[in-house]
């Protein structure tokens, strides 16, 4: 069997990290299983995807290509030129590679490997196309549009979320199966014990007073991952002692119009009197040595998150977590159990959990132990296989 991830970025976003996890899931599962990565770009998932004993190459997007997104709706004819080129070199790489499956990740990327298998060009069985949704389709028509075009050269989607399957089932009908497989966490990288990494020097700081309790966001710089929402409830609750904020991130993908500059959010933190409350760490590599670094780990996405990786890999840490509660996060907490939620957008209401959490040390403890357990029972990743192997073993299409 030769699984081929085709994703649409070599970054380390969540989606790629979910990627990575599936990959060492069924290499200890299924090791005679033969796993390639392709991505759109450069990024640390190729030599990540290598070291865990998969294939990887880049087959570049181009710049045009990489940018277009649903925030970017003009030209789309000439970027659909531009994808015809990208799908035509993408058809011949799977030529080369014969892969009995093809696992694509993000929507960009479920069009472009449909295409590319409907090019006509293949030479062996047609490999079966799963589709891994990890985003909100019904938030992007004019994407929506172009899945649906597409569906007939998919065999099933996987969804990281109920909710997500949900919204998948209602914007695109598809009569293939919708299945949601919760993403997993390495449990034994992301653990309580182990390196922490400097953020005061990462963000150029001076080094915090003894006893500060350290509160960050880590993540992309999309737009709707709350970073202005994060920076308002820290100005909420600047007079607390011994309080110190990070910005753990940085602006990973290509799609114009989507994501903050780190301009952007240090003017931000400026004008709300925080120039000496916040650090902005940029990318961090060893995303495990940033949440243990953290007393207090917070999610701000402002509109439902698909699922919020950053939860479970914090929960699996034994941080205290405020999260965003709304859409798929909603399904991997229990408010007032393992995570402390708060509603989409609401910096007062997430200021009163920050401050709760600061000045109750007994209550960051209990909430992280739980978190622990929680981590430990459903986000282990090594159920990754046995959940996607099924997909995978259907009897694999004929050439037509």
């Amino acid at each position: 069997m030769h699984i081929l991830h085709l994703s649409a970025t070599g970054a380390l976003g969540g989606a790629e990290r979910s990627m990575l996890d599936i990959v060492a899931s069924i290499r200890e599962a299924n090791p005679d299983w033969r796993l390639s990565i392709v991505t759109g770009a450069e990024g640390a998932a190729i030599g990540a995807a290598k070291a865990l004993g998969a294939g990887a190459r880049v087959l570049p997007y181009g710049d045009a290509l990489a940018r277009l997104g649903e925030a970017s709706s003009g030209g789309r004819l000439a970027a659909a030129a531009l994808a015809m080129e990208y799908v035509s070199s993408l058809s011949n790489l799977i030529d080369d590679l014969r892969p009995d499956v093809i696992h694509t990740h993000g929507l960009k990327m479920h069009i472009l490997a449909a295409w590319a298998a409907g090019a006509g060009r293949l030479t062996r069985g047609s490999p079966r196309i799963i589709w891994h949704v990890h985003d909100y389709v019904g938030a992007r028509p004019a994407t929506a549009r172009f899945l649906r075009w597409s569906l007939g050269h998919c065999d099933a989607i996987v969804t990281n979320s109920s909710s997500v399957a949900a919204d998948v089932r209602e914007s695109l009908q598809p009569s293939v199966p919708v299945v949601p497989v919760l993403n997993a966490v390495d449990l034994q990288r992301f653990n309580p014990s182990g390196c922490r990494v400097d953020l005061d020097r990462l963000a150029g700081m001076r080094a915090a007073p003894a006893g500060t309790i350290r509160v960050g966001l880590i993540g992309t710089f999309g737009r709707w991952k709350g970073h202005a929402t994060f920076l308002d409830a820290i100005a909420r609750v600047a007079d607390t002692p011994a309080l110190r904020a990070y910005v753990i991130g940085d602006a990973l993908y290509h799609t114009a119009g989507s994501q903050y500059t780190i301009d952007e959010l240090r003017a931000h933190a400026e004008a709300n009197g925080l120039a000496e409350r916040v650090g902005f760490t940029g990318f961090v590599d060893k995303v495990d040595d940033a949440i243990r670094a953290l007393d207090i780990v917070v999610h701000a996405s402002t509109s439902p998150e698909p699922f919020g990786l950053v939860i479970a890999e914090a929960m699996a840490c034994a941080r205290a977590v405020i999260a965003s509660d709304a859409g798929g996060a909603r399904e991997i907490f229990t408010r007032g159990v393992d995570a402390l939620g708060h509603p989409p957008g609401d910096s007062d209401a997430l200021a009163g959990c920050i401050a709760q959490l600061v000045r109750n040390e007994n209550l960051r403890a209990q909430l992280g132990a739980a978190a622990r357990q929680t981590a430990e029972r459903r986000f282990n990743r090594r159920r990754l296989a046995s959940e996607l192997a099924p997909l995978y073993q259907v009897p694999l299409r004929a050439v037509s």
